[in-house]
């Protein structure tokens, strides 16, 4: 025993300095099972779906049965999301009672019973109506990459010893699955479990229980190991199940840790089930960087996501957070409109006049081409079915934006300034796309009598191969139609590149963004805030978005990038422009 208090010490120190910190004043207890949900099937991430009320597992009738709900079961059931619903029975018939019927969920309900429903009980369907779902599993993760936490602090390795021999312990940790098919029960020293005042361990308590998912329950072992050397090893698959025990047990440092896991794994599901779970799941926790990280990456991958299947899937929140944000990568303000529409559309059931208006306020009018503007009025699907006004007054500013001068509409739009604050349009009109990362080829270059030309310092002189230019109207607003901006897009890869145009670069790859032709009529009022997007050269997902200075775009390497670089020697540039107004 003394051996044993003589380990502990360090971890009493280091409880002794560390800050306090309550997530939320929750401190896990025996759970209630009303509204659990199990999966009845052969492997545990499909089955016939089955809900705990008043004592006794019963079914879920397929009526009404799609995807939201789908999501709902599985993101209860602790996996990333559903893949697809089974109706019909297919996973063969239930027994008891039929207890939920026409289910109605908007999709980020935290539990089934959340949902909108006949009542319990309250059904007309037999059990050869059974719902079942097939949920995401992290299949779409392309690897199972290790991550090493290790936040010991010199503490001794034989702490993790002690834990793997039990020697001395008096508490017992069991840790059930939400399916209750499984249960862990492993002993370790309440003196450890006394650092984390969360859980509330008093002289007297002699056991805790905490439940967890399917996917979970293998890896809780490893952390409660931590808990003892503060060293674990964190992969794709077991991020998630570490997050939550770390957000049950508050342990602050390890949910960070495991958050900045959850960021680098982001690029790895081009389906973006990973990232909307990831995003609900911050929400739950309370992760905010968690929440912005996600954010981010489906904002520069949002022309993606518009037109995939996941997009009606998400939730109004989710929605609402994308809508408000600058750094959207879409092809232009009106494709955003026209998805926004879809997805209220495919939602008018599940979300109020009041919630559509909402997000309908978030779209810029202002940035709409014009000639776009003009056919919303007759093609829009939803501005005769509750907000003619809101579209109205949005169109008629759109067309007040393009016909009136800045100086002539500033003073009334200083409460609205992201208004006409753009956001990174990738449609042609704006854009150039370099698909290729190879060298520049850059040719000798020979005088009229073929002979190689020098330069002063006696270096031959090589012509580059052309480089991309394109023109671009000086601003959306029609006013500058005519005014016409040249761009010339370059990337330069080594030294020699960039002394070829006299250029210094202190770093490698670095792009240029230029610009040419008269900029007089225009600099008192616009200015270009450009972009330079990295996307992987054989892939569609977006992995970095860097901002020109003064012309310059330096390519960060992946130890300063936000998101891991998933394709260092293959990747592709798009120079996007953004006019602003001053």
């Amino acid at each position: 025993m003394r051996r044993i208090m003589y380990l502990l010490l360090p971890l009493l120190f280091l409880h002794v300095s560390a800050q306090r910190w309550t997530p939320f004043g929750y401190s896990p207890k025996q759970p209630t099972q009303e509204g659990r949900v199990r999966l009845v099937g052969k492997v545990p991430s499909s089955g016939r779906v089955e809900v705990y009320h008043d004592g006794q597992w019963g079914t879920v009738c397929d009526d009404g049965w799609d995807v939201a709900e789908a999501q709902v079961v599985c993101r209860q059931m602790g996996f990333p999301g559903a893949i697809s619903v089974t109706p019909g029975g297919q996973y063969g018939e239930g027994s008891g009672p039929v207890w939920l019927d026409d289910m109605t969920c908007k999709g980020s309900e935290s539990s089934l019973s959340d949902c909108s429903f006949k009542g319990w009980g309250v059904s007309d369907c037999t059990h050869k109506e059974d719902a079942g779902v097939i949920c995401d599993t992290g299949a779409n993760i392309t690897s199972n990459r290790q991550f090493s936490v290790d936040n010991s602090l010199g503490l001794s390795d034989d702490l993790g010893l002690l834990f793997d021999s039990g020697d001395g312990c008096d508490f017992s940790i069991n840790v059930r699955d939400l399916s209750e098919e499984a249960e862990l029960t492993v002993c370790v020293h309440s003196m450890i479990l006394r650092i984390y005042p969360e859980l509330n361990i008093t002289n007297e308590s002699r056991n805790l229980t905490v439940d967890v998912s399917q996917t979970c329950h293998p890896h809780a072992s490893a952390f409660l190991r931590y808990l003892y050397t503060r060293k674990i090893d964190v992969s794709s698959t077991s991020a998630q199940c570490l997050h939550q025990l770390s957000f049950i047990f508050g342990v602050k440092k390890l949910m960070e840790d495991v958050g900045r896991v959850f960021t680098s794994l982001l690029p790895e599901d081009i389906t973006f089930q990973t990232q909307v779970s990831m995003y609900e799941y911050g929400v739950r926790t309370g992760d905010l960087v968690l929440q912005e990280n996600v954010l981010q990456y489906l904002s520069w991958n949002c022309e993606f996501l518009i037109s995939s299947p996941l997009w009606k899937t998400i939730s109004f929140n989710m929605m609402d957070a994308l809508l408000q944000r600058s750094d959207l990568v879409v092809k232009d303000e009106a494709s955003l409109l026209e998805a926004l529409e879809r997805w209220i559309r495919d939602k008018s059931d599940t979300i109020s006049s009041e919630q559509q208006a909402s997000l309908l306020n978030h779209i810029r009018f202002l940035l709409i081409p014009v000639d776009k503007l003009y056919e919303i009025q007759f093609s829009s699907s939803v501005l005769h079915q509750n907000h003619e006004k809101l579209y109205l007054t949005g169109l008629l500013r759109g067309f007040q934006f393009n016909a009136l001068p800045f100086s002539k509409i500033r003073n009334k739009m200083d409460n609205m300034s992201y208004d006409y604050l753009p956001r990174i349009y990738t449609a042609k009109e704006w854009s150039v796309f370099i698909n290729d990362t190879t060298p520049t080829i850059n040719y000798p270059n020979y005088n009229r009598y073929g002979q190689q030309q020098y330069d002063p310092y006696g270096r031959p002189i090589r012509t580059p191969m052309q480089v991309p230019t394109f023109s671009t109207p000086a601003h959306p607003s029609a006013l500058y139609k005519e005014q016409k901006v040249q761009w010339q897009a370059q990337v330069f890869r080594n030294a020699q590149e960039c002394s070829n145009y006299g250029v210094s670069c202190k770093s490698f790859p670095v792009a240029r963004f230029t610009a040419s032709g008269n900029q007089n009529s225009y600099t008192n009022t616009i200015r270009f805030s450009n972009r330079l997007i990295l996307t992987c050269k054989n892939q569609k997902n977006i992995f970095h978005v860097q901002e020109f200075k003064n012309s310059m775009a330096v390519i960060p390497n992946n130890s300063s990038m936000g998101l891991p670089n998933p394709c260092p020697d293959d990747y592709s540039f798009r120079f996007v422009v953004r006019p602003e107004y001053i």
